[in-house]
Order: C-alpha cells, then structure tokens, then sequence
C-alpha cells in the first residue's frame, strides 16, 4: 500500500511546488549619469555628489530644530496612521497564509425530526403484509414513525491543495502590498521631516525680517525726529515732516503680516508634533537667527535616487503586488483539489453518542474544474495583466517625476542664492546712499525727497535680502525632499503601531 501511494505523493509535492504567472522581476529605472544642474562657484552653499546625509536636518546645526523633528516623529498623529496601516497590512499577510492549512470546523447539533416513515409503508402496503406474517410486527415499527430527537457532534474539515501556486501568489501579493505601506509611513517620515524644518525656519525667518523692520523703523523714527528739529529751527518744511512720518508708518504697517506669520508657525510647529496650538510658544518665542546654510550640500546621483525616494519604492512595491495577481488570476484557470472529511458521532439518544458505535464518517479528494464561467476567469486574467501595465507606468512615471522635483529643487537652490548674493550688493550701495543724502540733507545741499528715497529703497533692499535667505534655507529643505532622505535612520525604531486605540486584541 505505502508503494502504491508514494508516486501519487511525489507528483503531489511537484505539483504545489509550482507557481504560474510571471515572477517578479526589479525593474532597472534609465536615469542620467549625474545632475544637469551645473554648480555656480560664486554661491555660498554648493552642491556635490556625494552620498545623501540621511539625517539632514542636522546639516542646520540646531539641536532645537533637531529635538523638534524628533519629537514630532513620536507624536505626530497622520505618521501614526501610516504605521496603522502597515500594521493591517501585516494581518493581511496573515489571512493569505492561512489557505495553506486546512480549514477545521466543530458542530453540535441537537434537532426533532418526523422521517414520514409510516406514510412510506403505508404506501407499500407493509402494514397488512406484516399482519398476515406476525401482527406483534406492526406494533414493533410504531416508535420508528413517531417524531424523534436527533443528537450530533461532528468535526468536518478541508483543505485545498495549492497546487498552482494561487495561494503562494496571495501571499506574495500580500507582502508587496505591506512593502507598500511601509514606503507610504516612509514617505510621510520624510514629508514630516521636512514641514518641521520649513515651519521652524519660517518662523526663524519671520523673526529675522521682524528684527530687520524694528532696525528700519528705529531709523525712520531718527530721520523724524532730525526733520522736526530742523522744521523747528526753519530749516525744513513741514511737508518734509509729515513725509518722514509716512514713512514710519510704512514701515511699522509691514510688522503684523510678519508677527501673523510667527504666531502661526509656531501652532504649526505645536500640530505637527501632536500637541494643542501655543503649547511650545515658551520654548519658540525666544528669537533666534536664521542658521547659516552648509558649504556643501551632497545630492548623491541619479542613479540612487530610485532606491532612496519612498515614493518610487512604493511604486515598485506595487508593481510587485500588480505582478503576483497576474498569478491569482491565471491560477484560477486550472483546476482544485480539495481534500475534505467529516467525523462524529450521531444518534437519537443523548447518552449513546459516547458509545462507537454511534459514530459516522466520511473522507476523499474533490476536483473542481472550471468547465464554462461565461468568459469570467479570462477576464479576470486581461483585467490583472493590464493593472500590472499601468503599474509599470505609474513606476516609469514616479522615477521621472522624482528626477523632475530634483532638478528643479537644484535650480532654485542655485538661483535663490544668487538673488541673495546680488542683493548683497544693493544693501551696500543704498547704504552708501542713504548715507550720502542724509549728510547732505543736514548741509543743506540735497531735498529730503532724495533721502526719504534712499531709506526706502534701502528697507525693501533689506527686506528681500531677509526674504530671500528664508527662501534658500526653504530651498534647500525643499531639495532634502526631493532626494528622499531622512527614513533611513528609523528603519530599525518601532513606532507605536497601536498609540490611538491601544494594544490589539491577540488571537
């Protein structure tokens, strides 16, 4: 018998040793050698190809700015969803892998039946034929006809061989689909990364333009007060007077855009780290300068950039998935063995259901093979195949769009600051002609016009200045993005996977 079966067992195993469908295959993305985005030597921060800091805020050297992101990684609300998810993606994995064993079901069964037997030999004239053997007979059948209770316990069981791989192909599936939402809680680390960074340096940069307008107004207020001393000693008019004032009420009209702009980076910063608007204005409110930007900014090449942006992960995790169904699908077009049994024990007498003999049972193999099912299975096989083609696009489309944000990341970059630098040199030259129109005011050889005009064009230079070095540390945030950096370092750190509702149920 054990010789008989061993073929059968061996051509078994062979069999759910296979998996139809195509496998997966990595795709090579086609990028260029290196960034077309030439490097300006007259910057201040230049870019090279060196590997990508994956903790890049700290190239800021803030520990504020460092304490800050960490902090929001613990607490921010929308990131502990993401790990949420990849927690039910886990279960998902699980359910796929429980078709690989056999399905058991325990049943009790209690129930009153009538089986309509009198009626059955009624009909066949039993009853007289009995009569005219032995009448004690007819009396012998009566308990038969009476309803009776039927007691049953049974276990059934089934289990469906995986012969095409279709359950192999699930649980595939399953884990792309988990790498998936992995790369989503990536992608979301990196974005929070970087809305901490640029909410901390709008607000380092709303204070700098602040300190800077506090600077011009103080200087108004001088011009003022030397405008209504010559006015009183006859020398200036008093339109020269009211002009100066203007222009101190220029200046302070320009403070609350930029105190609004404080104020609401600092509840954005108390958001992102889970806690209620105005919980960190003790530790914010305390001025400090915008942080210079580094020497050199490492970019690393295009060539990595696939294997480090979380967006361009998930959509290879999700070509992955897309792949796996093509083998779903094609599975169901062969046929199932399913082996299935039941065991128990059944009788009218509660008492006798421990006693052998009342037992039953039944076992074998069962093939299921899809015959006609109205052009379903193939459609369901096209309808897999084209998922996977749009997957490989929304993967070609992701790497293009990954390269694009880069590059543009490097233009701005590059250009806000030789803005910067420029300015630089318009601040001194209207320095050097405010100062000229004032000294020659006082002499009485230039109009206030032309020094009102030099102060004015003085403060907007100073301003932009301000404006623009926020928009370079911004820049460069933006430019961190667009690498992707920033999840490496929290691979290995568990996040709270059940912080909002508490620990899930086991079991």
């Amino acid at each position: 018998m054990h010789r008989r079966f061993t073929p059968t067992l061996t051509l078994l195993a062979l069999l759910t040793g296979c998996s139809v469908g195509p496998d997966y295959q990595q795709p090579a993305p086609q990028t260029p050698g290196s960034w077309h985005d030439s490097a300006d030597s007259r910057v201040a921060s230049r870019t090279r190809s060196d590997a990508v800091n994956p903790r890049w805020w700290t190239t800021f050297h803030s520990p504020q700015l460092n304490s800050l992101i960490e902090r929001a990684i613990a607490g921010n609300l929308s990131l502990q969803q993401t790990v949420l998810r990849i927690a039910g993606a886990r279960e998902q994995i699980n359910q796929a892998r429980g078709a690989f064993f056999p399905a058991v079901n325990g049943n009790v069964q209690a129930t009153r039946q009538q089986l309509g037997l009198k009626g059955e030999l009624e009909s066949h004239d039993v009853y007289s034929q009995l009569d005219e053997v032995d009448p004690a007979l007819r009396g012998a059948l009566g308990p038969l006809t009476q309803p009776i209770n039927l007691y049953q316990g049974s276990f059934d069981a089934q289990w469906e061989i995986d012969l095409w791989g279709k359950v192999r192909r699930q649980v595939e599936a399953a884990n792309a689909q988990r790498q998936a939402a992995i790369e989503q809680r990536n992608d979301a680390l990196v974005s929070l990364e970087a809305e901490v960074a640029r909410a901390w340096l709008q607000l380092r940069g709303a204070q700098s333009i602040i300190a800077t307008l506090n600077t011009q107004i103080t200087s108004a207020q001088e011009t003022l007060e030397l405008t209504q001393n010559r006015q009183q000693g006859g020398l200036a008019p008093q339109l020269d007077v009211e002009n100066a004032r203007a222009q101190l009420g220029n200046l302070e009209a320009q403070l609350p855009q930029y105190q609004a702009q404080e104020r609401q980076a600092m509840n954005g910063l108390a958001i992102l780290l889970g806690k209620t608007p105005g919980s960190l204005d003790s530790e914010l409110r305390r001025a400090q300068p915008l942080p210079a930007l580094p020497d050199i900014v490492a970019t690393g090449i295009p060539s990595t950039l696939a294997r480090r942006r979380p967006d361009v992960r998930e959509a290879e995790a999700n070509l992955h998935a897309a792949t796996a169904q093509v083998g779903v699908s094609v599975a169901q077009l062969f046929p199932d063995l399913t082996l299935s049994g039941q065991f128990g024990m059944r009788n009218s007498e509660a008492d006798w259901l421990d006693d052998w003999s009342s037992h039953f049972y039944s076992f074998g193999p069962q093939v299921s093979i899809p015959l006609f099912q109205g052009g379903r299975l193939v459609s369901s096989v096209k309808l897999a195949r084209a998922q996977q083609g749009a997957a490989v696009l929304a993967y070609r489309q992701t790497v293009l769009t990954a390269l694009g944000d880069v590059e543009n990341a490097l233009v701005s970059y590059r250009t806000d600051q030789q803005r910067e630098a420029g300015l630089d040199k318009t601040i001194e030259a209207s320095e050097n002609a405010f100062n000229l129109a004032s000294d020659s005011y006082r002499q009485g050889m230039a109009t206030f016009i032309d020094v009102l005009d030099a102060q004015r064009q003085l403060s907007q230079a100073e301003q932009q200045r301000a404006q623009a070095r926020v928009q370079s540390s911004l820049d460069l945030v933006a430019l961190y993005k667009a690498l992707g950096g920033g999840w490496e370092p929290y691979q290995q750190v568990r996040l709270p996977e059940y912080a909002v509702f508490g620990d899930a149920p086991h079991g």
